[in-house]
């Protein structure tokens, strides 16, 4: 049997009659940390977007499979509860939903319950939050309303923790924050990644920083809709220090 948790297969994408990936191919086993980089307007979040089932965008070819089930025609509900994660760039605040009650619907639906005690959550929280460096009172707090960047994306590393997703993807977890604060936001996904070795990640990046911290198993260029190249490592340490001109170049 396939340890493939996450198959593209010829994947051709449009929004409002606009191609906007055009044949993509990416196969994510159990363990692995796949990177995909490339140039503002590549493609990138988009693809992202689209495994997770956004309606925005319309599948015209291709096949999205998660652990053998395809899943291109399913709701994001559906594809959510089949264990597809998602780390958004700019998370949403929700005033008056608490995270402990945000993560008590979401651990449920994740679970196919109805429900769970409130005691129960909060126990699984309280003991993410500690393994995490997160503060007891963070549970408290109204959704990412007032957070901080860096806030922010901890709180979706904590959703990631306690949801045990089959593959997570992480668009842009690294945008906004310094130094310091991605370095917090990395341990934070390495930890569960430590507690959840099976789980694939899917890393949407523009920066080589970002996998200083979380080493990659593969490296995905994606220029113009199409991945135009993968590797190692070595491949984001010529994209840091030739930028990308020669992929455009190669998908022209």
């Amino acid at each position: 049997m396939s340890d493939a948790l996450l198959e593209l297969t010829d994947l051709h994408v449009e929004a409002d009659g606009a191609s906007i990936l055009r044949g993509v191919d990416l196969v994510v086993r159990a363990g692995e940390v796949h990177a995909l980089m490339g140039p503002n307007g590549a493609g990138k979040s988009t693809l992202a977007s689209v495994v997770m089932g956004h309606p925005g965008y319309t599948v015209t070819r291709g096949r999205i499979v998660l652990a053998g089930q395809d899943v291109t025609d399913w709701s994001p509900d559906e594809r959510a509860r089949a264990g597809l994660f998602m780390a958004f760039q700019y998370p949403e605040a929700i005033s008056g939903v608490s995270v402990v009650q945000f993560l008590r619907q979401a651990i449920a639906a994740r679970r196919g319950l109805e429900e769970l005690s409130v005691l129960e959550v909060r126990l699984e929280i309280g003991e993410w939050m500690e393994r995490l460096g997160i503060d007891d009172a963070f549970a408290e707090r109204h959704l990412n309303d007032g957070f901080s960047g860096g806030e922010r994306k901890r709180n979706e590393v904590l959703q990631m923790a306690l949801l045990e997703p089959v593959v997570a993807l992480l668009d842009e977890t690294d945008s906004g924050l310094d130094i310091d604060a991605l370095r917090v936001v990395a341990r934070g996904v390495t930890t569960v990644r430590e507690r959840h070795p099976e789980m694939g990640v899917v890393l949407v990046t523009h920066y080589v920083k970002l996998l200083d911290e979380i080493a990659p198993d593969r490296v995905h260029v994606l220029v113009d809709g199409r991945i135009v190249e993968s590797g190692d490592a070595e491949v984001a340490r010529r994209i840091d220090r030739r930028g990308y001109d020669a992929w455009r170049t190669v998908s022209a």
